[in-house]
């Protein structure tokens, strides 16, 4: 082990990021895996970096628990970002979460989805005709960004006109679930939390008074319930709306434009796929492997547990690192290469076990049909200037991505 690898193992400390880390965390995770997987960090929280790890730890809900209120409690005190982001889904155990899971499931079948992909393919020449007429453009706010907002419009019903503030309430809240966040960005989650409910009282009420199909309008959907009468109370309605926007918007803007920006930068592995189109499928999974939308997952343990050769006691943190695990080379052979037809590629962009993502094949889809038709449209596309990343660890994505097509 070289002095330089032993050091920034052991200085690694999630609250005290520098911009280097922002730029390419990678380095750094590649080192802690090695070095130290289990890292034991300054705030008493442990932060793992291997594959099998996290597939533990996701896998085994009773003694790696997601429940937040005992961890957001200091964070957020008595507000409604504390209130939002220990109702949603994600962060919820059995059997809280399972009721909640079943209902939004059940809006999400293959189905459902197959169904929206007409819409999905126009949405997208629509925005390919703009760029088109532009000639130079930026790629997540005329593209990447447009696409999942409005695919999460369609599915809760959301009048076109009154679609506008849905990105900037999604941003605001999930940039408060940084691991260190300053009282403006609290501020600006806690507001974005409390417009959005007043929102969607307004277009709850709307729908209960002129319901929706249910097998196509997810807010019918969970407001009627399943058959056997189960429903969700006011309160879990109202927020799980809100984790369905933002679970479903940032990570796919972010698949999306970290593709993109990733096949430019690997213009090998791009003319694969522009000569290639078949390989889409697997394209987004390494897409999804390589720079994962989402990087940082966080549990609770409830019990004692020994991972690696390190025990952990009950009631710790742990950060389950997925951009690292999503590199570890015991699962994945050469994995710092973009390799788009990479076969198996069982990562973990959208965990495993009882919480992996439920909105998974609507994202893979959004993915192909943007990148896919994006590529057929512009082969030529390039990058004008260094793209300008969002400056978060938990969600890595790009803010502004200047590009011209040629």
């Amino acid at each position: 082990m070289n002095a330089n690898a032993r050091e920034l193992a052991a200085s690694f400390d999630i609250e005290k990021l520098t911009p280097e880390f922002y730029a390419d965390p990678y380095p750094t995770y590649r080192t802690l895996r090695e070095h130290e997987p289990v890292k034991l960090l300054p705030n008493g929280s442990y932060f793992l970096t291997r594959y099998d790890d996290l597939v533990s730890a996701y896998k085994n809900t009773k003694l790696f628990s997601s429940d937040k209120r005992r961890e957001f409690a200091p964070k957020y005190g008595d507000s409604l970002l504390y209130e939002h982001h220990t109702t949603s889904l994600v962060f919820n155990d059995p059997p809280a979460h399972t009721r909640v899971r079943r209902l939004i499931m059940g809006a999400l079948s293959p189905r459902a989805i197959a169904e929206m992909e007409p819409d999905l393919i126009a949405l997208v020449n629509r925005l390919l005709d703009d760029i088109a007429a532009k000639g130079s453009f930026e790629l997540i706010g005329d593209f990447a960004s447009a696409i999942p907002v409005q695919v999460i419009g369609n599915l809760l019903d959301v009048p076109m006109e009154e679609r506008e503030p849905l990105r900037d309430w999604s941003l605001a809240i999930l940039g408060a679930l940084e691991p260190v966040i300053g009282p403006e960005v609290f501020a600006h989650g806690n507001k974005a939390v409390k417009d959005f409910l007043a929102y969607l009282e307004i277009l709850v009420e709307r729908r209960r008074a002129k319901p929706g199909n249910p097998e196509r309008d997810v807010l019918t959907r969970l407001i009627e319930g399943e058959d056997n009468g189960e429903r969700l109370t006011e309160k879990e309605l109202l927020h799980n709306c809100i984790f369905l926007l933002n679970a479903g918007h940032e990570t796919t803007t972010n698949l999306i434009g970290n593709g993109l920006v990733a096949l430019s930068e690997n213009p090998g592995e791009k003319k694969r796929l522009i000569e290639n189109p078949d390989l889409i499928k697997t394209a987004v999974e390494e897409i999804l492997r390589f720079e994962s939308s989402n990087q940082l997952g966080n549990r609770m343990t409830t019990e004692r547990v020994e991972l690696g050769g390190v025990t952990i006691s009950a009631g710790t943190p742990v950060t389950l690192c997925i951009g690292a695990a999503n590199r570890d080379p015991q699962q994945f052979a050469d994995p710092e290469k973009l390799d788009i037809g990479r076969t198996p590629n069982r990562h973990l962009a959208f965990a495993t076990g009882a919480h992996q993502c439920a909105g998974m094949a609507l994202a893979r889809l959004e993915g192909a049909i943007a990148i896919s038709r994006f590529l057929a449209r512009f082969p030529n596309y390039a990058l004008r200037g260094p793209p300008r990343r969002g400056g978060r660890v938990r969600f890595r994505g790009f803010l502004s991505v200047r590009c011209a097509i040629s």
